[in-house]
């Protein structure tokens, strides 16, 4: 299992792809599958650990991501005949190095950061194995074996069927993730706003979102680890997914109705195939829509919500999709 090492496996706070990796590594290993997780030095597994990289170099800026990244990647592939597979979750570097072995390798697709990274996977289409995270986030031109969507840790998301009187914002502060469009939701349905994530993008923040924040009907809460995050989610009237990207995927979507909350998102990406427009969440056109339908939040059950994450979101359903893909794989080759 080849994870990302910008962020400790399972992060601190922040890190959707080494939450991935760990829920999945963690998973097949209960399942009885003998995995070696090939992540940071300090991270936490029931798997056999390999690491090269000490920490993750997002949290240590004395550690060269580059060099890292080629020492922590070709340390997989030097002992790529011990495995009977390789999973990468390392985007499309690694694929790289797939056809210098005969182990297969498979790739999760956590989403394509620029369309100049497509001719890798052009490459290797059809030699490596590729699996999307939704059926929106699929190349028209690649292969694919399976699409198998993200599971949560159902256990650590506490299902509250009386919420509090705050929307929430719950992601990192990028303009593609909307910060400043869930303000003015917030502003104009006369709801308090909380906002939990990373800064990401320091400019954006400083011009469209910062001067918003007075502590009071716009608080800034900074990351989130796993007991505040469960605390947010489970609190809010209604979570605030007004992304201006199609996002692959979405986390704290399918966290937030864990807990039993509405999620309120524009409808890019994968979210229409996560929200259930109407039972789960509404998907809405604009900032407009997006005030009337807070007001409608009572006409949705919370409890759907969360038999929804049960149904099709938790971290058991994940493993069951990934080992079938692996079979698959195996067989065929």
């Amino acid at each position: 299992m080849l994870a990302p090492i910008a962020w400790r496996t399972p992060p601190r706070h922040y890190g959707p792809w080494e939450q991935v990796v760990s829920l999945l590594t963690e998973g097949l290993v209960r399942r009885g599958v003998d995995v070696t997780l090939f992540a940071t030095a300090d991270s936490i597994t029931s798997a056999r650990l390999v690491a090269v990289c000490p920490r993750g170099y997002e949290e240590d800026p004395e550690l060269d991501a580059k060099v890292w990244e080629c020492l922590h990647i070709s340390a997989v592939f030097e002992r790529a005949r011990e495995f009977d597979l390789i999973h990468n979750h390392f985007d499309f570097l690694p694929l790289t190095y797939s056809g210098l072995v005969s182990t297969p390798v498979l790739t999760t697709i956590h989403g394509f950061s620029s369309p100049k990274i497509l001719p890798v996977y052009r490459k290797y289409n059809r030699r490596a194995y590729y699996v999307s995270i939704s059926h929106a986030d699929r190349a028209p031109d690649l292969s694919y074996v399976a699409t198998v969507y993200h599971g949560i840790d159902l256990s650590r998301f506490t299902f509250r069927e009386q919420p509090e009187d705050y929307l929430l914002f719950f992601g990192r502060i990028h303009p593609d993730k909307g910060t400043r469009e869930a303000i003015e939701i917030a502003r104009r349905a006369g709801r308090r706003l909380l906002i939990a994530g990373i800064i990401q993008d320091r400019a954006y923040w400083e011009r469209e979102v910062a001067p918003w924040v007075d502590g009071e009907r716009v608080q800034y809460l900074g990351s989130a680890g796993p007991e505040l995050r469960d605390r947010l989610l489970g609190g809010a009237w209604a979570l605030l997914h007004p992304i201006r990207f199609a996002e692959p995927f979405g986390l704290s979507v399918v966290e937030a109705m864990a807990c039993g909350t509405p999620v309120i998102a524009f409808p890019r990406g994968s979210m229409p195939e996560l929200i259930r427009d109407g039972e789960t969440g509404f998907l809405v056109a604009d900032v407009d829509a997006a005030v009337e339908a807070v007001a409608r939040i009572p006409s949705l059950k919370r409890r759907r919500c969360r038999q929804e994450a049960e149904e099709r979101f938790s971290s058991e359903r994940m493993v069951d999709d990934y080992l079938r893909v692996y079979r698959e794989i195996l067989n065929h080759g």
